[in-house]
């Protein structure tokens, strides 16, 4: 958009657009010698073991003996976009026979413990599978109230919460 053969001088033509002068004269160095071979070792051993994050792949590297931490791994994946692959829990799915129930608490005032109870489960990512939390929380306190771990998601270990 700037042009050296304008009539109008650079510093003018910066101003119109609203660009500090600095941005004519900057090129960009790309990345060093080392980070590319890295590169390109990080792209190799992903292809053989795409479930590998950036911790893993630093660990790699480093029983390798390439001088190379986690952090310029991360880096270094989000700048050739890998990104691992792994499993998710199936959690969301609804099955199609179970009612939808209406929400109740639309107007409700909460003004004292044991009035609401709420309960949620997650899932806690573990190196190889997943272990289920529940927690039975008052809304008016914000208190956990119960919480069991499992590592099947049946309802028995919500239950023994609950009670």
């Amino acid at each position: 958009m700037v042009s050296k053969d304008y009539k109008l001088s650079l510093r003018r033509q910066c101003a119109l657009l609203m660009l500090s002068r600095s941005n004519l004269y900057y090129e960009p160095k790309g990345e060093s010698a080392e980070n590319l071979r890295f590169m390109k070792i990080i792209d190799k051993q992903f292809l053989k073991t795409p479930c590998y994050g950036s911790r893993q792949m630093a660990r790699y590297m480093k029983r390798n003996n390439y001088q190379c931490g986690r952090h310029r791994v991360r880096r270094l994946m989000r700048l050739m976009r890998l990104v691992p692959i792994y499993q998710e829990p199936n959690t969301s799915k609804k099955h199609p026979q179970h009612k939808i129930w209406p929400y109740l608490l639309r107007n409700a005032i909460i003004d004292h413990p044991n009035q609401v109870w709420c309960a949620d489960i997650t899932y806690i990512p573990m190196r190889r599978d997943f272990l289920y939390l529940v927690a039975i929380m008052d809304w008016h306190s914000r208190k956990v109230l119960a919480w069991r771990l499992s590592n099947s998601m049946d309802a028995d270990f919500c239950v023994k919460a609950l009670k």
